[in-house]
């Protein structure tokens, strides 16, 4: 699948832009990367929610948005939401998401969950400001697996 527009195109995202992604990740305010953003570990990711991520790319060839997005089968989850910041203020954000959303509908997914640090002002603001919720009833805890 692939979207073209006047100067950019979306397509599904490949292992192949692991490196391209990273470095646009590394740019970005809010996103941070660990254990779970090696390439090994987006591989498996891509691998167990397939077509369900994107990456747009200027039409000089340069990166400048990507989404991940999959499923458990009950909720779907977006990770790394990054548009350049020249890029802003445009609507690649909200076509990205959208397109996430439309892939989940054909699974039958009925909702979504982010994480977005409480001190990413820029990450919470888009959020915010394109229908998502901040519920206040719940919280996420975490805990890292060891073997």
């Amino acid at each position: 699948m692939m979207e073209m527009y006047k100067d950019f195109e979306i397509s599904e995202f490949q292992i192949s832009d692991y490196s391209n992604a990273v470095a646009l990740w590394e740019t970005i305010e809010g996103v941070t990367l660990n254990e779970s953003d090696t390439v090994e570990a987006i591989s498996l990711f891509l691998q167990r929610n397939p077509n369900f991520s994107f990456i747009a790319k200027w039409k000089s060839g340069e990166t400048i948005g990507t989404i991940l997005c999959g499923h458990n089968g009950r909720a779907g989850q977006i990770y790394h939401l990054a548009v350049s910041k020249s890029h802003r203020g445009k609507g690649l954000g909200k076509k990205l998401v959208s397109l996430c959303f439309s892939k989940l509908a054909q699974e039958n997914i009925p909702r979504c969950n982010i994480f977005v640090y409480s001190n990413n002002q820029v990450g919470n603001s888009f959020w915010l400001n394109t229908g998502w919720h901040d519920p206040t009833t719940w919280k996420v805890l975490q805990k890292h697996v060891q073997a």
